[in-house]
């Protein structure tokens, strides 16, 4: 292997079809990948030698590779596997709800890429079924039913604007149980067994961002232990990803409603662990502007 092959990066973008594989494309672009769409498999390898060729004027390439190449995707395991012998690969995979990729095939009144004489929801069933394998061994999978075209814009600006960066960009968000809990995250904290200060009348209408609300959390029986071991306990774990060359990870904290408890520890985590080396935080409350 040469040095230029080492230095070689190829970002595979696959998943679900209406899952917004064309917008992480098209983010990626404005973020000076080469982004080529619709490749098929067998063309990675070429395409990596031909970017190793360019004298690093290619230094990131991003190929969107899908079951739209019908037959030819049957042997992309072995074809990433022989990939990532000679480059720096990372594979993508975007997912969504069946009932959201239904939504979004009906709104712009196309069928499913798989649907052939069947329902909507026979394609989508079906993609799964092919897709499960290179699912599981993806780097980073990206549930995008709750965002818009926007926010999914946006996402992948945060997660590959620093793509040179060897830090590990770590995101802390907070939200709620009832809500459900985030699919696409790497680890989950539950804080409900923090006394809720929903039940004080005069905190009800306030948040964990409020100096009030965060001084009676932080303030409980077990809440301050709770919060340093958690932070050491992560700290070896936010290490190894960086070894492993993870480069995005995200920890979630939960409370009933994502208003109060889960706010309030996720602000006082991500100070924690804003003071590690190598990693980059970024807080999110996802469930803050909820009623």
């Amino acid at each position: 292997m040469t040095e230029s092959d080492t230095s070689q990066e190829v970002l595979i973008v696959t998943g679900m079809s209406g899952a917004g594989r064309s917008t992480v494309a098209n983010a990626l672009e404005d973020l000076g990948w080469y982004v080529v769409d619709n490749l098929p498999p067998q063309m990675l390898r070429p395409l990596a030698e031909l970017a190793d060729k360019a004298s690093g004027s290619l230094p990131k390439i991003a190929a969107v590779v899908d079951v739209r190449g019908r037959d030819l995707f049957h042997d992309i395991q072995a074809i990433l596997s022989d990939l990532r012998a000679n480059a720096q690969v990372r594979v993508v995979f975007l997912e969504a709800t069946d009932d959201v990729l239904v939504r979004r095939f009906e709104s712009v009144r196309r069928p499913h890429p798989l649907q052939g004489e069947g329902t909507l929801l026979d394609g989508i069933h079906e993609e799964r079924n092919r897709l499960r394998e290179l699912r599981a061994s993806s780097d980073v999978v990206i549930d995008t039913s709750n965002f818009n075209i926007h926010q999914l814009a946006n996402a992948t600006h945060e997660m590959f604007a620093s793509s040179d960066d060897p830090a590990l960009q770590l995101t802390v968000m907070s939200f709620g149980f009832k809500y459900g809990i985030p699919t696409d995250v790497d680890l989950v904290a539950d804080v409900r067994f923090l006394p809720n200060p929903f039940w004080i009348p005069e905190l009800r209408s306030l948040t964990g961002a409020d100096s009030q609300v965060k001084d009676f959390v932080l303030s409980r029986e077990g809440a301050a232990e709770f919060i340093q071991k958690y932070a050491e306990a992560l700290a070896p774990v936010f290490a190894g990803y960086q070894r492993e060359n993870k480069r995005h990870a995200t920890v979630a904290v939960g409370c009933t409603g994502g208003k109060h408890r889960s706010v309030a520890v996720a602000r006082e985590l991500a100070d924690r662990f804003q003071g590690l080396p190598g990693v980059v935080v970024h807080i999110k409350h996802r469930d803050l502007g909820r009623e």
